[in-house]
Protein backbone atom coordinates (compact mmCIF):
# COMPACT_ATOMS: atom_id res chain seq x y z
CA UNK A 1 0.00 0.00 0.00
CA UNK A 2 1.05 3.23 -1.08
CA UNK A 3 2.40 5.63 1.65
CA UNK A 4 2.99 9.69 0.77
CA UNK A 5 5.49 11.20 2.05
CA UNK A 6 4.42 13.83 5.12
CA UNK A 7 1.95 16.28 3.51
CA UNK A 8 2.41 19.66 4.94
CA UNK A 9 -0.38 21.68 4.00
CA UNK A 10 -0.06 25.63 4.66
CA UNK A 11 -3.30 27.13 4.76
CA UNK A 12 -4.09 31.11 3.86
CA UNK A 13 -4.69 32.81 7.18
CA UNK A 14 -8.09 33.30 6.83
CA UNK A 15 -8.59 29.56 6.06
CA UNK A 16 -6.81 28.38 9.15
CA UNK A 17 -8.56 30.38 11.68
CA UNK A 18 -11.93 29.87 10.47
CA UNK A 19 -11.22 25.85 10.53
CA UNK A 20 -8.94 26.06 13.82
CA UNK A 21 -9.26 29.47 15.78
CA UNK A 22 -4.99 29.60 15.50
CA UNK A 23 -2.29 30.07 12.77
CA UNK A 24 -0.40 27.00 11.74
CA UNK A 25 1.21 24.27 9.15
CA UNK A 26 -1.09 21.75 9.20
CA UNK A 27 1.03 18.37 8.49
CA UNK A 28 0.52 15.05 8.24
CA UNK A 29 1.56 11.88 6.52
CA UNK A 30 -1.28 10.60 4.16
CA UNK A 31 -1.60 7.04 3.51
CA UNK A 32 -4.61 5.84 0.82
CA UNK A 33 -6.47 2.48 1.58
CA UNK A 34 -9.52 0.21 0.89
CA UNK A 35 -11.55 -2.24 2.78
CA UNK A 36 -9.11 -5.14 1.93
CA UNK A 37 -6.52 -3.55 1.18
CA UNK A 38 -5.01 -1.09 4.17
CA UNK A 39 -1.75 -0.18 4.76
CA UNK A 40 0.88 -2.23 7.25
CA UNK A 41 0.55 -0.54 10.47
CA UNK A 42 4.10 -0.14 11.58
CA UNK A 43 4.57 2.08 8.52
CA UNK A 44 1.94 4.40 9.57
CA UNK A 45 3.26 7.38 11.97
CA UNK A 46 2.19 8.43 15.29
CA UNK A 47 -1.20 8.99 16.02
CA UNK A 48 -3.95 7.56 13.18
CA UNK A 49 -7.39 8.21 11.71
CA UNK A 50 -9.16 6.17 9.11
CA UNK A 51 -11.52 8.24 7.12
CA UNK A 52 -14.11 6.74 4.70
CA UNK A 53 -12.93 3.43 4.45
CA UNK A 54 -15.34 0.59 5.26
CA UNK A 55 -14.74 -2.58 7.08
CA UNK A 56 -14.18 -5.36 4.97
CA UNK A 57 -16.64 -8.19 4.48
CA UNK A 58 -17.22 -10.14 7.54
CA UNK A 59 -16.71 -14.29 7.01
CA UNK A 60 -12.88 -15.36 7.67
CA UNK A 61 -11.65 -15.86 4.38
CA UNK A 62 -8.46 -13.63 2.41
CA UNK A 63 -9.75 -9.57 2.77
CA UNK A 64 -12.56 -10.60 5.36
CA UNK A 65 -12.86 -8.47 8.37
CA UNK A 66 -11.33 -11.33 10.36
CA UNK A 67 -8.65 -11.01 8.28
CA UNK A 68 -7.51 -7.19 7.18
CA UNK A 69 -9.89 -4.81 9.41
CA UNK A 70 -9.83 -6.41 13.00
CA UNK A 71 -6.04 -7.58 12.69
CA UNK A 72 -5.41 -3.21 11.76
CA UNK A 73 -7.59 -2.30 14.25
CA UNK A 74 -5.44 -4.37 16.86
CA UNK A 75 -2.03 -3.71 15.77
CA UNK A 76 -2.92 0.10 15.71
CA UNK A 77 -4.01 -0.12 19.55
CA UNK A 78 -3.82 3.12 20.66
CA UNK A 79 -2.36 4.75 18.31
CA UNK A 80 -5.97 4.70 16.38
CA UNK A 81 -7.13 7.93 17.25
CA UNK A 82 -10.37 8.18 15.49
CA UNK A 83 -12.31 5.75 12.38
CA UNK A 84 -15.30 7.45 10.81
CA UNK A 85 -17.15 5.77 7.84
CA UNK A 86 -20.47 5.61 6.40
CA UNK A 87 -20.86 2.36 4.64
CA UNK A 88 -23.34 -0.41 6.60
CA UNK A 89 -21.63 -3.09 8.96
CA UNK A 90 -23.00 -5.62 11.19
CA UNK A 91 -19.88 -5.11 13.05
CA UNK A 92 -20.61 -1.41 13.63
CA UNK A 93 -22.31 -2.80 16.97
CA UNK A 94 -19.14 -3.57 18.25
CA UNK A 95 -17.54 -0.13 18.64
CA UNK A 96 -20.39 1.20 19.82
CA UNK A 97 -18.97 2.42 22.56
CA UNK A 98 -15.81 3.47 21.66
CA UNK A 99 -15.91 7.35 21.03
CA UNK A 100 -13.01 6.86 19.09
CA UNK A 101 -15.16 4.85 16.04
CA UNK A 102 -17.62 7.56 14.47
CA UNK A 103 -19.72 5.07 11.96
CA UNK A 104 -23.08 5.18 10.88
CA UNK A 105 -24.75 3.88 7.43
CA UNK A 106 -25.07 5.19 4.44
CA UNK A 107 -28.61 5.76 4.70
CA UNK A 108 -27.84 7.93 7.74
CA UNK A 109 -24.67 9.39 5.92
CA UNK A 110 -24.50 9.47 1.71
CA UNK A 111 -21.00 10.45 1.77
CA UNK A 112 -18.33 10.56 4.84
CA UNK A 113 -17.32 14.56 4.75
CA UNK A 114 -20.23 15.55 6.31
CA UNK A 115 -19.54 13.55 9.43
CA UNK A 116 -16.33 15.60 9.63
CA UNK A 117 -16.81 18.83 11.29
CA UNK A 118 -14.94 21.30 13.65
CA UNK A 119 -16.33 19.50 17.25
CA UNK A 120 -15.30 16.10 16.26
CA UNK A 121 -11.58 17.19 14.72
CA UNK A 122 -11.17 19.29 17.91
CA UNK A 123 -12.25 16.20 20.02
CA UNK A 124 -10.13 14.27 18.60
CA UNK A 125 -7.00 16.11 18.56
CA UNK A 126 -4.13 16.60 15.77
CA UNK A 127 -3.23 13.63 13.91
CA UNK A 128 0.36 11.81 12.44
CA UNK A 129 -1.29 10.11 9.72
CA UNK A 130 -4.28 9.63 7.90
CA UNK A 131 -5.60 6.66 5.62
CA UNK A 132 -8.11 7.32 3.60
CA UNK A 133 -10.26 6.10 0.98
CA UNK A 134 -9.46 7.04 -2.80
CA UNK A 135 -12.52 8.16 -4.13
CA UNK A 136 -13.08 11.83 -4.32
CA UNK A 137 -15.50 10.99 -0.91
CA UNK A 138 -12.34 10.28 0.83
CA UNK A 139 -10.07 12.46 -0.57
CA UNK A 140 -12.35 15.42 0.42
CA UNK A 141 -12.51 13.58 4.15
CA UNK A 142 -8.27 13.68 4.29
CA UNK A 143 -8.57 17.37 2.89
CA UNK A 144 -11.85 18.86 5.44
CA UNK A 145 -9.89 17.51 8.34
CA UNK A 146 -6.89 19.00 7.33
CA UNK A 147 -9.01 21.89 7.49
CA UNK A 148 -10.19 21.51 11.19
CA UNK A 149 -13.46 20.21 9.92
CA UNK A 150 -14.12 23.23 6.91
CA UNK A 151 -15.40 22.43 3.62
CA UNK A 152 -12.75 22.32 1.28
CA UNK A 153 -15.15 24.56 -0.76
CA UNK A 154 -19.01 25.90 -0.17
CA UNK A 155 -20.81 22.66 -1.25
CA UNK A 156 -17.96 20.39 -1.37
CA UNK A 157 -20.34 17.98 1.24
CA UNK A 158 -22.82 17.90 -1.33
CA UNK A 159 -20.61 16.99 -3.93
CA UNK A 160 -19.41 14.12 -1.80
CA UNK A 161 -22.82 13.12 -1.60
CA UNK A 162 -23.96 13.48 -4.45
CA UNK A 163 -20.91 11.38 -6.15
CA UNK A 164 -20.18 8.43 -3.54
CA UNK A 165 -24.52 7.83 -4.21
CA UNK A 166 -24.81 8.55 -7.56
CA UNK A 167 -28.29 10.51 -6.98
CA UNK A 168 -28.37 14.27 -8.37
CA UNK A 169 -25.74 15.97 -10.18
CA UNK A 170 -22.14 17.56 -8.52
CA UNK A 171 -21.35 21.07 -9.09
CA UNK A 172 -18.76 21.79 -12.15
CA UNK A 173 -15.76 21.71 -9.74
CA UNK A 174 -16.96 18.24 -8.44
CA UNK A 175 -17.19 17.02 -11.66
CA UNK A 176 -13.43 18.05 -12.43
CA UNK A 177 -12.17 16.16 -9.42
CA UNK A 178 -14.62 12.65 -9.53
CA UNK A 179 -13.41 12.10 -13.78
CA UNK A 180 -9.74 12.51 -12.80
CA UNK A 181 -10.07 10.39 -10.05
CA UNK A 182 -12.03 7.47 -12.43
CA UNK A 183 -9.67 7.82 -14.95
CA UNK A 184 -6.94 6.98 -12.82
CA UNK A 185 -8.31 5.02 -9.57
CA UNK A 186 -5.04 3.97 -9.01
CA UNK A 187 -2.59 7.15 -8.98
CA UNK A 188 -0.99 7.63 -5.47
CA UNK A 189 0.21 11.03 -7.10
CA UNK A 190 -3.00 12.33 -8.09
CA UNK A 191 -4.54 11.15 -5.17
CA UNK A 192 -2.35 13.30 -2.71
CA UNK A 193 -2.82 16.25 -5.19
CA UNK A 194 -6.21 16.73 -4.54
CA UNK A 195 -5.80 16.06 -1.13
CA UNK A 196 -3.39 19.47 -1.57
CA UNK A 197 -5.67 21.24 -3.85
CA UNK A 198 -8.58 20.58 -1.96
CA UNK A 199 -7.11 21.06 1.88
CA UNK A 200 -5.64 24.60 0.34
CA UNK A 201 -9.37 25.93 -0.44
CA UNK A 202 -8.51 25.31 -4.23
CA UNK A 203 -6.36 28.63 -3.82
CA UNK A 204 -3.63 27.34 -6.74
CA UNK A 205 -5.24 27.35 -9.83
CA UNK A 206 -1.93 25.85 -11.60
CA UNK A 207 -3.01 22.21 -9.86
CA UNK A 208 -6.38 22.26 -11.44
CA UNK A 209 -3.46 21.42 -14.41
CA UNK A 210 -2.89 18.03 -13.81
CA UNK A 211 -6.29 17.31 -12.80
CA UNK A 212 -8.01 18.29 -16.01
CA UNK A 213 -5.14 16.35 -17.74
CA UNK A 214 -6.17 13.24 -16.16
CA UNK A 215 -9.78 14.13 -15.91
CA UNK A 216 -9.46 14.24 -20.09
CA UNK A 217 -8.30 10.94 -20.22
CA UNK A 218 -11.66 9.57 -19.14
CA UNK A 219 -13.05 10.32 -22.66
CA UNK A 220 -12.24 7.29 -24.32
CA UNK A 221 -13.00 5.43 -21.19
CA UNK A 222 -16.57 6.56 -21.50
CA UNK A 223 -16.71 5.63 -25.06
CA UNK A 224 -15.59 2.51 -24.69
CA UNK A 225 -17.93 1.66 -21.60
CA UNK A 226 -21.12 3.06 -23.15
CA UNK A 227 -20.09 0.77 -26.20
CA UNK A 228 -20.13 -2.56 -24.34
CA UNK A 229 -23.47 -1.29 -22.23
CA UNK A 230 -24.74 -2.32 -26.04
CA UNK A 231 -24.30 -5.52 -25.08
CA UNK A 232 -27.08 -5.93 -22.16
CA UNK A 233 -29.30 -8.42 -21.70
CA UNK A 234 -32.91 -7.34 -20.05
CA UNK A 235 -34.56 -10.49 -18.64
CA UNK A 236 -37.27 -11.01 -15.88
CA UNK A 237 -37.78 -9.76 -13.32
CA UNK A 238 -36.18 -6.52 -13.89
CA UNK A 239 -32.24 -7.53 -14.31
CA UNK A 240 -29.86 -6.45 -16.80
CA UNK A 241 -26.91 -8.43 -17.53
CA UNK A 242 -23.52 -7.77 -19.29
CA UNK A 243 -20.28 -10.01 -19.68
CA UNK A 244 -16.93 -8.21 -20.67
CA UNK A 245 -14.30 -10.34 -22.06
CA UNK A 246 -10.36 -9.91 -20.70
CA UNK A 247 -8.38 -7.57 -22.77
CA UNK A 248 -9.42 -5.05 -24.94
CA UNK A 249 -9.54 -1.23 -24.13
CA UNK A 250 -10.22 0.28 -20.57
CA UNK A 251 -13.78 0.49 -19.11
CA UNK A 252 -15.16 2.07 -16.13
CA UNK A 253 -17.18 -0.76 -14.54
CA UNK A 254 -18.44 1.72 -12.35
CA UNK A 255 -20.11 3.64 -14.92
CA UNK A 256 -21.42 0.61 -16.85
CA UNK A 257 -22.97 -0.98 -13.85
CA UNK A 258 -25.06 2.47 -13.93
CA UNK A 259 -25.96 2.24 -17.66
CA UNK A 260 -27.40 -1.30 -17.02
CA UNK A 261 -29.86 0.45 -14.28
CA UNK A 262 -31.14 2.48 -16.95
CA UNK A 263 -32.72 -0.29 -18.32
CA UNK A 264 -33.44 -2.12 -15.45
CA UNK A 265 -33.50 -1.84 -11.68
CA UNK A 266 -30.77 -4.38 -11.18
CA UNK A 267 -27.45 -4.43 -13.05
CA UNK A 268 -25.13 -7.28 -13.03
CA UNK A 269 -21.25 -7.20 -14.92
CA UNK A 270 -20.09 -10.56 -15.49
CA UNK A 271 -15.95 -10.46 -15.75
CA UNK A 272 -13.93 -13.32 -16.05
CA UNK A 273 -13.60 -14.27 -11.90
CA UNK A 274 -16.22 -11.71 -10.47
CA UNK A 275 -19.63 -10.61 -10.69
CA UNK A 276 -20.65 -7.57 -9.71
CA UNK A 277 -24.00 -6.63 -8.97
CA UNK A 278 -25.94 -3.35 -8.22
CA UNK A 279 -28.99 -0.90 -8.04
CA UNK A 280 -29.50 2.86 -6.85
CA UNK A 281 -29.10 3.71 -4.11
CA UNK A 282 -32.66 4.38 -3.12
CA UNK A 283 -33.75 1.46 -4.93
CA UNK A 284 -34.66 -0.27 -1.56
CA UNK A 285 -32.67 -3.75 -2.93
CA UNK A 286 -30.24 -5.12 -0.39
CA UNK A 287 -27.98 -7.43 -1.76
CA UNK A 288 -26.79 -8.49 1.68
CA UNK A 289 -29.39 -10.33 2.69
CA UNK A 290 -30.17 -11.57 -0.86
CA UNK A 291 -26.91 -13.18 -1.07
CA UNK A 292 -26.26 -13.92 2.65
CA UNK A 293 -23.52 -11.72 3.00
CA UNK A 294 -22.27 -9.87 5.90
CA UNK A 295 -20.85 -6.13 5.91
CA UNK A 296 -20.56 -3.87 2.86
CA UNK A 297 -22.93 -1.94 0.61
CA UNK A 298 -26.31 -3.12 0.31
CA UNK A 299 -26.69 -1.82 -3.57
CA UNK A 300 -23.87 -2.79 -4.37
CA UNK A 301 -21.27 -6.33 -3.73
CA UNK A 302 -18.84 -8.17 -6.13
CA UNK A 303 -19.01 -12.16 -5.77
CA UNK A 304 -16.53 -14.75 -7.51
CA UNK A 305 -17.80 -15.99 -10.62
CA UNK A 306 -18.13 -19.38 -9.61
CA UNK A 307 -21.18 -17.92 -7.73
CA UNK A 308 -23.06 -17.34 -10.63
CA UNK A 309 -25.69 -19.66 -10.52
CA UNK A 310 -26.93 -18.75 -6.78
CA UNK A 311 -26.72 -15.21 -7.57
CA UNK A 312 -29.22 -16.11 -10.51
CA UNK A 313 -31.44 -18.53 -8.22
CA UNK A 314 -31.51 -15.25 -5.05
CA UNK A 315 -32.34 -12.73 -7.95
CA UNK A 316 -35.15 -14.79 -10.03
CA UNK A 317 -33.02 -15.07 -13.13
CA UNK A 318 -33.19 -18.60 -14.93
CA UNK A 319 -30.85 -19.23 -16.83
CA UNK A 320 -32.36 -20.41 -19.65
CA UNK A 321 -33.64 -17.14 -20.64
CA UNK A 322 -29.65 -16.20 -21.30
CA UNK A 323 -26.97 -16.47 -24.21
CA UNK A 324 -24.62 -18.97 -23.77
CA UNK A 325 -21.97 -16.44 -22.67
CA UNK A 326 -23.91 -15.28 -19.98
CA UNK A 327 -24.75 -18.96 -18.40
CA UNK A 328 -23.01 -20.48 -15.00
CA UNK A 329 -20.41 -22.86 -15.48
CA UNK A 330 -21.56 -24.64 -12.73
Amino acid sequence: MTILPSFSCYLPRRAVRRATATDLMITAQLAFGTPRKLPRPESLRGRVGVLDVAFAGVGGSSGSFETVTEPFIQALGPRLAVWVDHHDHERHRDFAEDPRFVLATKAEHGACPEMIDPALVARIGPLDTIVCHTDFDGLASAAKWLRGGVEPYPGADADARAIDTRLGKPSATGERFDRALRARPRDTALFGLIVRHLASGLEDASLWRDVDAAAAELVPIEAETRRRAQDYVRVAPGVAIVGVSPGGRTFDKTLLLMLGQERERISVVLERDTISAAARFDSGVDFLALFGLAGGMPTRVSLPRKYLGKVYAALGVSPHDLPAHLQPSD
